[in-house]
């Protein structure tokens, strides 16, 4: 198992879950945990056809094969890679923030191993995104990240996260969000590779732009051109 203990819910239980995770989200949306909760109970028809599209695919394949995970005992060479390259571009992502690769929640309510491998791929390659698509951490950033998962996978819990997102907006944020954000991160999205089926860890030593233009990558529009 890649998670937790694995929790099996029927469809009532799953309905209570989801709705429970979804209140507590909104309210405080810092608890990953419960967003993480959200995601499994709400998303595993996405995740199933995430699955069917990477076993499509052969690096997709090979990362279901060998499950990488991204975990500081797995990806720390990164932080010895030169600056201009992915993985040193996802190292000083991190390092600036003071993030952990290991700080993710365990996966606990996918049927399957196979399921719950996907789920936590989907989970724990999220700062790889960021770091390819250049966007920050803030709520803007996030919630544009969260547009650009919902285009790449559909799970309705990234949909719920931008809805619940926008809602906390100033209207200075709205308006920089909806003019400038949203309408690139749905044009990023579509455009891009599809995401869920690159073995990242292969391409660490490989230079950030290269790799952006090898996967149909957009940056996101820079905060001093908007």
């Amino acid at each position: 198992m890649v998670g937790g203990v694995r929790i099996q819910l029927n469809k009532w239980q799953q309905a209570a879950v989801a709705l429970g995770s979804a209140v507590g989200a909104l309210l405080d949306p810092r608890r990953a945990d419960l967003i993480a909760a959200l995601g499994e109970t709400t998303g595993k028809p996405a995740f199933e056809r995430v699955l069917e599209r990477m076993k499509r695919s052969a690096e997709g394949r090979a990362v279901l094969i060998e499950r990488p995970r991204v975990l500081s005992s797995e990806v720390g060479h990164a932080w010895d890679l030169p600056s201009n390259t992915f993985g040193g571009a996802y190292a000083n992502f991190m390092g600036s923030r003071n993030f952990s690769p290991d700080d993710r929640p365990p996966v606990r309510f996918m049927d399957t191993e196979e399921l719950e491998y996907v789920a936590m791929r989907a989970r724990e390659v999220h700062d790889f995104w960021h770091t390819l698509f250049g966007l920050p951490t803030n709520l803007i950033g996030e919630s544009a990240l969260k547009v650009i998962e919902f285009e790449q996978m559909h799970l309705p819990m990234c949909m719920l996260s931008v809805l619940g997102g926008t809602a906390r907006f100033n209207e200075k944020q709205r308006k920089l969000f909806f003019q400038h954000y949203f309408p690139w991160s749905i044009r990023a999205g579509m455009q891009c590779t599809d995401l869920m089926c690159i073995y990242y860890e292969r391409h660490f030593h490989e230079d950030l732009n290269d790799v952006r233009a090898k996967w149909g990558i957009i940056p996101a529009p820079p905060s001093t051109q908007v």
